[in-house]
């Protein structure tokens, strides 16, 4: 019996991936450096209806440096910033700022509340570069599961001029159509797929895609059955046929949360992608 599940524990965590789209061939990432401990600031302006805090951690050193916000997942009703905080520390040790949001939660807000808030965000990082230490012009966004959402949504459907110039989503329900009866989706639209086709589609990242998306790093358990792996491959598929940088990073054997919790492999091509894209 000990043999066997030590044998399963292996298994799961040597778990095969594929890889579609462009891979970073660049050597291993730099090796750590110092990052300064963490500050919360509020990031929404004095007249917003919820006051919304984001949790800053960046390297030593005056910069400026490329910025990355982070959007923590909850199936939009739970979750937190801190949620994230190991990804943020580690971002900052590789030369990123990280900007670790918070964001109304539903149902007491509901879509595009919480896009709104990815929006107010960026405008936010952009407008206080010089205190952040940051370079405006080289922001990304990482999000995982309903944080994932909000990613791919930030690269699709705000404004070209407000966009980030990448995006990383794992875990990434990509048409939210495809889960008409989820109680989750049903709080954060406030109607019914059937009473609301149009937001229902307006609220799906895959909808949005055009030539000027941002390129994007998607990675997915294939044993996920939350957010189904389907999800990632057709946000992969529709961004390649509009001519748009992705990279799926699929992860056999793995689930949502395994995905979330132990995705190392996949942390490392991201990061060697956000470099790409924000370290030039």
């Amino acid at each position: 019996m000990k043999v066997g599940l030590l044998g399963c524990i292996i298994v799961l965590l040597s778990a095969c991936v594929s890889v579609s789209g462009p891979v970073d061939k660049a050597p291993d990432l730099p090796a750590p450096q110092k990052a300064l401990a963490p500050q919360r600031l509020t990031y929404t302006p004095d007249d917003a209806p919820t006051p919304l805090q984001a949790i800053v951690t960046r390297p030593a050193g005056a910069g400026p440096f490329p910025a990355v916000v982070l959007i923590h997942g909850g199936g939009w009703t739970g979750g937190a910033p801190d949620d994230m905080a190991p990804l943020a520390e580690r971002l900052a040790q590789q030369g990123f700022v990280a900007f670790n949001m918070a964001y109304r939660l539903a149902p007491g807000a509901r879509h595009p509340a919480q896009i709104n808030d990815v929006a107010t965000a960026l405008d936010y990082l952009r407008a206080h570069a010089a205190a952040l230490h940051i370079d405006p012009t080289r922001i990304g966004v990482w999000g995982y599961s309903a944080g994932a959402h909000l990613a791919a949504l930030a690269g699709t459907r705000l404004p070209e001029a407000q966009r980030p110039q990448a995006v990383v989503a794992g875990g990434l329900p990509a048409d939210l159509r495809k889960y008409p009866k989820s109680p989750l989706i049903a709080k954060l639209m406030g109607t019914s797929l059937a009473d609301d086709p149009a937001g229902w589609a307006d609220a799906s990242p895959v909808t949005h895609v055009d030539a000027g998306s941002a390129p994007m790093w998607l990675y997915h358990g294939t044993w996920d059955w939350i957010v189904g792996v389907n999800n990632a491959q057709l946000m992969h598929t529709t961004l390649s046929q509009a001519g748009v940088e992705s990279t799926l990073y699929l992860i056999s054997g793995y689930g949502h949360f395994a995905t979330f919790l132990w995705s190392r492999g996949a942390e490392d091509g991201a990061l060697q992608f956000l470099r790409r894209h924000l370290m030039p």
